[in-house]
Parts: structure tokens; C-alpha cells; sequence
């Protein structure tokens, strides 16, 4: 059981939640601090103001559909504001679209780039309708196109908002994946609800002050995966395109607090086939027996405390109770935040937008090169697991992406495993 007494405050909400030091002094921050060895000047007003905002271009050969569903699970009351007596959620679903179709996305509502900005202590740096204008490629009303494709789920980190992987979400979608982005309601900066209400972090200062408190979120969202998978897999599902959706191949991946929530959500439901961990600490931990054999990658930082006897023990114990397909691998470079959209935005600005001290070195990953790392190793991934296409990129040390490592403990342990997983996959 992870502990976060509340007289620890910001640097135990650090520790607990897998993010780097310097995050303390920011505790709740929706993006978190650099922490490699770039230094980085006190940031200016955007002198750049002029010059949109961009994420880069998906890989796939999709054009990218894009639909906000909001959700309510009437079933139980809010685990951070009980007199909210029912459970919201802002999913936006991405898909693959016919090109030509459809009008250009927002990356965000003004009001939720406000709130970032704020936390981040830019006001007056970078005015919000600038970032929640960055350019996107995803696009609303865009017909779909034909046929059934994968589902994927991805959650963001805790205190961030499912606009912080968009980049990845769109890449995914145009190679042929439905994918899910969520807001778990009151756990992130701001997130803009039907009706103009924008809910902001109850759950930030809550966690620091309770026994079990990563634990008990990471469960939380969870239960808010499962009944987002009835509500897009049942018989009366809430969203049009939903004939889309292949249920029999479902997968989840998610960053920090929503990577860890991954391993929980797929030990309480086995419609997910495989899961990924985009580096977050195991507030939950994986069962003793495992994940029922089924595949699970943990990619993260090789910065000290995601790599094997790093500061984050829950890894390592992970790793020990995986009983399928695994691997662990770290990208040198890379900080909390090198697999979101943070530090591609943060390039194009000059100066990094999570939170951190201004003056604070900066990743030695670019953002370009963060994004192309994890846009092509999550893709790998699940087109091994829910597709069967063999991915060599998945078999070792890449030439194209030296500055990816394979961690292996156990070697013996990862072969039983491999074996097992090949098995259970053609059995299936």
C-alpha cells in the first residue's frame, strides 16, 4: 500500500505517483517538471504569438474522425465530490475517417487552457486561445470509414486532461484503431463539460491526504473503463459509430496515474488484451498470479526511477507478477512528461508549459523525437497483440531508436512468458 500522509504533502504526491522531484513544489500541476539536463532560460512573453501551434501529423494511412461523448454512470456517486451523485466522464473518440469529410478540431476549450496556463504560472506568457488553438488532425462529423477496427482506451495522467494525448490518440486512429481518450472527472486541472461547466482537481489535494489514496484512483478509474467498454460494446451503445468497434480486440494504454491504471483494469476485466504503461507507478498492484497471461509493455523514462532497482520499486515488482508476453524499456533522454504532448508544444514555445520552474533543465528528448519514439513503439505494440503482425521493433535494440533500451531481469522468467502468450494468442 502506497502511503501519501498529508504532512508530506507535494514531494510524497511525487513519489507516489511516479513523477519526477521537482513536481513538489507544484503538487496537483496538470504537467509535470523536467527532468534532464538541458537548461532552459526564464521564459518571456510569446514572442512567437503569431506562429500557430501544431501537433505533428499521424503516420497512418487514415484520414481522423473525431467525436466528444460525454458520459454518466448513474450507478455510483462521484469518488471525490459524493454530492455529485453520479459519475461524468468526457470521452472523445477518434476513428478512422474517409478523407475530405468533416471540419478541423479544437485541441481544447479556452477555459481548460486557461487553467493549465495558470497552474503552469505562464498568465500573460501564452495567451489560452493560442494553445487551445493549436493545430490538430483530427475532425469532427468526418464520415468513418468501412469496416471493424481494434478499440483502444487511453487514460491520461493524474491532474491531466485526455488533451494531453491527442497527438498520440490521432496518430493511433489513422492506422486503424478506434481509440477512446478519457477525462475522469475532478481529477484533472480543468476539464469543460456539456452546459460550459469546467471541473477542476478535487481529487489533487485529496489523494496527498489519504491512506491508500494512488491505490483507491487507480481503482477508480478502472470502474470507469469498464463501464466506458459497456457503453461503447453493449447492446445499446451510446456512441453513432460504434458498428466500428471490434469488441473481441480491445486494448488499454494510458500515461502516470492512467498507465498504472491499465494493469488495474485489465485484472478486473478481461475484455482488454493487452495493456501499456506509459511511465506511471503501480498504485494498484498487479495480482500475485498475474494478468491471466495476457501481453503488457512498460515503457518509461531511463531516468533513475523507471529502470530496473529505480527509485519506483513498483515496477520491479510488477515485472516479477507479469505472466505474459512483457517488456520494460526506458528511452535515455526522456522525462514524466516525453509521452504526452507537452514537450512538443513546449519546443514550438521556447520554454516548457508543465508546471516546472522556468529556469529548470529541459529533456534532452526534443518533442519531434519523444513523439516518433512513442507514437512507434505504442502502435508496435498493439498491432502485435490485437492484429498478430509480427513487429521486430519489439525484439530488441533498434537502430532507428537507439535511444530505446530492453530491460530484462529475468530473462528465463520473459521466455516462459513469451512462450505463453504465443500459445494463448493462437488459442484465441
Amino acid at each position: 500500500m502506497i502511503r501519501v500522509p498529508r504532512r508530506a504533502g507535494a514531494l510524497a504526491l511525487a513519489v507516489a505517483l511516479g513523477l519526477p522531484l521537482p513536481l513538489a513544489a507544484t503538487a496537483g500541476t496538470a504537467w509535470a517538471a523536467p527532468s534532464a539536463t538541458v537548461p532552459a532560460a526564464a521564459p518571456a512573453a510569446d514572442t512567437n504569438a503569431a506562429t500557430p501551434l501544431q501537433l505533428p501529423a499521424p503516420t497512418g494511412p487514415y484520414a481522423v474522425g473525431r467525436t466528444t461523448l460525454p458520459l454518466t454512470d448513474h450507478s455510483r456517486p462521484d469518488p471525490w465530490v459524493p454530492t455529485a451523485k453520479a459519475r461524468e466522464l468526457m470521452v472523445d473518440m477518434y476513428y478512422p475517417a474517409r478523407r475530405g469529410t468533416g471540419a478541423p478540431a479544437r485541441y481544447a476549450t479556452t477555459e481548460e487552457t486557461r487553467l493549465l496556463l495558470k497552474q503552469a504560472g505562464l498568465e500573460g506568457k501564452v495567451e489560452p486561445e493560442r494553445l487551445s488553438d493549436t493545430a490538430v488532425h483530427s475532425r469532427t462529423g468526418a464520415r468513418p470509414a468501412a469496416g471493424k477496427y481494434p478499440l483502444l482506451v487511453l487514460s491520461p495522467g493524474f491532474g491531466a486532461s485526455r488533451y494531453s494525448l491527442t497527438g498520440l490518440a490521432e496518430d493511433l486512429a489513422s492506422r486503424g484503431y478506434v481509440v477512446a481518450t478519457v477525462d475522469h472527472a475532478y481529477e484533472s486541472i480543468g476539464t469543460t463539460f456539456p452546459g460550459g461547466r469546467t471541473l477542476t482537481c478535487a481529487a489533487c489535494e485529496k489523494v496527498a491526504g489519504m491512506e491508500g489514496g494512488t491505490r483507491y484512483a487507480t481503482q477508480g478509474r478502472a470502474k470507469d473503463v469498464a463501464f466506458i467498454l459497456d457503453r461503447l460494446t453493449g447492446r445499446h451503445p451510446s456512441w453513432r459509430y460504434a458498428h466500428m468497434i471490434d469488441g473481441k480486440r480491445i486494448g488499454m494504454a494510458g500515461h502516470s496515474l492512467g498507465g498504472a491504471s491499465a494493469a488495474s483494469a485489465m485484472a478486473g476485466d478481461h475484455r482488454i488484451r493487452a495493456g501499456l504503461n506509459l511511465d506511471g507507478a503501480f498504485g494498484d498492484p498487479v495480482p500475485a498470479d498475474g494478468l491471466g497471461s495476457r501481453p503488457f509493455l512498460m515503457l518509461g523514462a531511463d531516468d533513475g526511477i523507471h529502470r530496473p532497482g529505480g527509485r519506483d520499486k513498483t515496477w520491479d515488482l510488477t515485472w516479477s507478477r507479469l505472466d505474459g508476453w512483457k517488456r520494460w524499456l526506458t528511452v535515455a533522454g526522456a522525462d514524466h512528461y516525453s509521452f504526452s504532448d507537452a514537450p512538443v508544444l513546449g519546443d514550438q514555445l521556447g520554454f516548457p508549459i508543465t508546471g516546472a520552474d522556468p529556469t529548470a533543465p529541459r529533456p534532452a528528448l526534443s518533442g519531434k523525437r519523444s513523439a516518433a519514439i512513442t507514437r512507434s513503439y505504442v502502435a508496435a505494440f498493439f498491432d502485435l497483440h490485437l492484429r498478430h503482425i509480427p513487429q521486430p521493433l519489439l525484439d530488441g535494440p533498434s537502430r532507428t531508436y537507439p535511444e530505446v533500451k530492453f530491460n530484462d531481469p529475468v530473462p528465463t522468467r520473459t521466455a516462459r512468458a513469451d512462450h505463453t502468450a504465443r500459445t494463448a494468442l493462437s488459442a484465441g
